[in-house]
C-alpha cells in the first residue's frame, strides 16, 4: 500500500545530536559502459523519432530478441551465469526494453528507478513521467528528487566517473500530468514514446487518506482511464502494470484473496449487470461519483469547499465499505482498468503498507511518514504512551525493495505473448504483495520491538537528555488514550500559549485517530498465494538478485535494527545513533 504521508506536527519534534550508521552489504560492481555521453542528461524533447540515431547508438543496437550487442552495454548475456536464465529470465526480459514509469518522484517509484539500471544495465530507457510545467522543470525534479539522493549512492560508487554518462543513457525525464488529457505529455513526445515503449508502470497516485474527493478521483480514478487510453496507442506495448493497494479490497475480516473486482462499474448503463456479481459493488457507479464531486464544487462556499469535498470523499467511501477516500478511489481506479482495458495486457499489483527498504540498495531507506511511522516516532520521543489498536491484529508491512523485486518478476512472467490469453479470462493478473498470511507481524510484538529499540537507543529532548519511555500501552477507545495523555500533564505548569498549542495538537490527533481507526482494528489478512507461486518460478541466481520472499524476513531484526534506524536518519534527520 502506498500509504499517505502523515504529518508529525502533532507535537514538537525533538532532534537528536547523535549519528546513525548502517552497515550496507557490499554490492558487486557492474562492468561499466564503454561509451558515454558528454551531457549529464538528454531530453526526450530533442530525441528524433529515429531511435537508432547517434544519441541512442550506445544503448539501442539490439539484436537477438532484445539482447544487447557485445560492446554496447556493461554486462552481456555471455557474461551472466547460465542459472539466471533457468528461471523467469528477468534480466533477459528487460534487456533492450523501454519503460514508461508514472509517479516517478514517489517513494516506491524511486526504489524501482534505482533498482532497474543497477541490476539490469542492459535495459534501454526508463521514461519517467514527472509532474512539471516543461522539460527543464522535469529535469530539475529528476536531479534534485531522484538522482542526487542517498538512494543512488550505490550506483554512484559502482560507476564512479562514468555515473553521469551511465544515468544519462538510461533515465529520460518527461514533463506530464496525470490530471490532463494524454497524461499531459506534449504531442510529439507522446507519439515518440507511444511508438517505442514496451512496458508501462503506473505508480502515480495521491495517497492522502482524506484527500478532496474531486482531486482523488481525478488522479487515482480518472488518471487510470487516461493512462490506459494512452497505453492503447502504444504499438509495441507488451504489458501495462497498475499499482494499486491491498486495501482496495473492501473486505476487513478473514483471508482476503487475490482477485479482481470484475467489470461493469465504470459504464453508467451496466452497474450491477456484470458477469461476476459476487465481486460487484452493488449500486456503485463511478461516473455518478464524479458527478457528485462536480455538484459539490458548484454548490459549496469558497471558504468551505476544501472541507466539504474531504467530508464527501470520506462519507462516500464509508457508504460503500472502504476505509477512506484513498482506498475508495484506488479501488475505482482498478475498476476503470478492468472496464476499459479491452485487449490490453494488464497486471494489477496490490502492496499493503510499504515501508523502508529491507536490504537494497541500502537497508532502511525511506521518505516521509508512512502509516504507523508517526506513532513509532511520537512514542519514542515520549509524546505518546501508546495507541488505540487491537494488540492481536496482524500488521501487514512489506519493505519497498521487496515490492520492487516482486513487480519486476511479475512483469517478466506476464510480459510475453504466451501469457496474454490466460491472463485475460482469469484472476491470474492480480497480485497482493503482502505479509500477514505468509509471515504475520502481530501488533503486540511490534510494540515490544519498538519499546526495545528506544530503550537501548533513546531519543533526546531539547536539552540533550535521553527520553525515558514506558512499555507501549494499548487502548480500546480513543477517549481512553486522550485521557491518559492529559493526565500526564495535569500537574505541569504551562503558559497560555503552550496550553493552546497542546489543545490544538490533541484536536488534530483526534482527527488523525479517526482516519487510523479502520486500520487499527482491521481483522483481515491478505493472501499472497500467487506471489508465492511466482517466487517458485525464480532461479537460484534470480532469488539472490531479485529476492521477495516475505517469509524470510526476521521482523525483530528489521524493525529494531533497520526500519526504526531508517526513520530516525531519513525522517527525523538524526546524524548519530548508538
Amino acid at each position: 500500500m502506498i500509504m499517505g504521508t502523515v504529518s508529525l506536527n502533532l507535537f514538537p519534534i525533538i532532534f537528536s545530536r547523535t549519528s546513525l550508521r548502517i552497515n550496507r552489504p557490499s554490492t558487486p560492481k557492474l562492468l561499466r559502459k564503454k561509451s558515454s555521453s558528454t551531457n549529464m542528461f538528454f531530453c526526450v524533447h530533442h530525441i528524433s523519432k529515429n531511435f537508432s540515431s547517434a544519441l541512442y547508438s550506445s544503448a539501442n543496437n539490439r539484436k537477438n530478441g532484445g539482447i544487447p550487442e557485445k560492446n554496447s552495454v556493461s554486462v552481456t548475456k555471455s557474461q551472466l551465469s547460465p542459472k539466471v536464465h533457468e528461471g523467469l529470465g528477468i534480466i533477459e526480459y528487460f534487456s533492450g526494453k523501454k519503460l514508461l514509469i508514472t509517479g516517478a518522484t514517489g517513494f516506491l517509484a524511486k526504489v524501482l528507478v534505482e533498482k532497474i539500471p543497477r541490476t539490469i544495465p542492459e535495459v534501454d530507457k526508463l521514461f519517467l513521467l514527472i509532474k512539471a510545467s516543461d522539460k527543464e522543470a522535469a529535469m530539475e525534479r529528476l536531479m534534485n528528487e531522484i538522482v542526487n539522493t542517498e538512494l543512488f549512492k550505490c550506483l554512484r560508487e559502482t560507476h564512479e566517473m562514468l555515473f553521469e554518462s551511465f544515468i544519462s543513457s538510461k533515465l529520460v525525464p518527461v514533463a506530464g500530468n496525470m490530471r490532463e488529457m494524454n497524461i499531459g505529455i506534449e504531442e510529439d513526445v507522446a507519439n515518440l514514446i507511444a511508438g517505442e515503449v514496451d512496458v508501462i508502470i503506473n505508480s502515480a497516485a495521491t495517497t492522502t487518506f482524506d484527500q478532496r474527493l474531486d482531486v482523488a478521483l481525478d488522479i487515482n480514478t480518472k488518471g487510470a482511464a487516461r493512462i490506459v487510453n494512452f497505453a492503447k496507442k502504444c504499438k509495441k506495448l507488451k504489458l501495462y502494470v497498475h499499482v494499486s493497494t491491498a486495501y482496495a479490497s473492501r473486505q476487513t475480516e478473514g483471508k482476503i484473496i487475490e482477485e479482481s473486482f470484475g467489470n461493469g462499474h465504470y459504464a453508467a448503463n451496466s452497474a450491477g449487470m456484470n458477469e461476476t456479481p459476487d465481486k460487484h459493488v452493488h449500486g456503485l457507479n463511478i461516473e455518478a461519483e464524479m458527478k457528485l464531486a462536480s455538484e459539490m464544487i458548484e454548490s459549496s462556499k469558497e471558504n468551505e469547499i476544501d472541507q466539504d469535498l474531504k467530508d464527501l470523499g470520506m462519507s462516500r467511501a464509508r457508504k460503500y465499505g472502504w476505509q477512506n477516500t484513498y482506498a475508495f478511489t484506488k479501488a475505482m481506479g482498478e475498476m476503470v482498468v478492468e472496464d476499459t482495458k479491452g485487449e490490453l495486457p494488464v497486471i494489477i499489483i496490490r502492496p499493503s503498507i510499504i515501508e523502508s527498504t529491507f536490504k537494497e540498495p541500502i537497508p532502511g531507506w525511506i521518505e516521509g511518514n508512512r502509516m504507523i511511522d508517526p506513532i513509532i516516532l511520537l512514542y519514542g520521543k515520549g509524546k505518546l504512551p501508546g495507541f488505540f489498536v487491537n494488540p492481536n491484529m496482524a500488521l501487514d508491512l512489506v519493505p519497498a525493495d521487496i515490492v520492487v523485486n516482486s513487480t519486476l518478476a511479475a512483469i517478466a512472467k506476464h510480459g510475453g505473448k504466451e501469457s496474454k490469453q490466460e491472463d485475460s479470462n482469469s484472476n491470474d493478473h492480480v497480485y497482493q504483495f503482502t505479509s500477514s498470511v505468509a509471515n504475520p507481524l502481530i501488533m503486540r510484538d511490534m510494540a515490544d520491538l519498538v519499546y526495545q529499540h528506544f530503550s537501548v537507543s533513546p531519543c533526546f529532548d531539547c536539552e540533550g537528555n535521553p527520553v525515558q519511555i514506558s512499555a507501549f500501552k494499548f487502548f480500546d477507545f480513543i477517549e481512553d488514550l486522550l485521557a491518559d495523555m492529559k493526565s500526564t500533564h495535569d500537574n505541569e505548569e504551562i503558559s497560555p500559549k503552550q496550553e493552546l498549542i497542546q489543545r490544538k495538537s490533541i484536536e488534530h490527533f483526534k482527527y488523525m485517530a479517526d482516519l487510523y481507526e479502520p486500520y487499527a482494528f482491521f481483522d483481515g489478512r491478505f493472501d499472497n498465494n500467487k506471489v508465492e507461486k511466482l517466487w517458485e518460478c525464480l532461479s537460484e541466481e534470480e532469488r539472490k538478485e531479485f529476492g521477495f520472499d516475505v517469509s524470510s524476513i526476521d521482523w525483530k531484526d528489521y524493525i529494531i535494527r533497520v526500519h526504526i534506524h531508517g526513520l530516525r536518519k531519513h525522517v527525523m534527520k538524526e546524524t548519530v545513533l548508538k
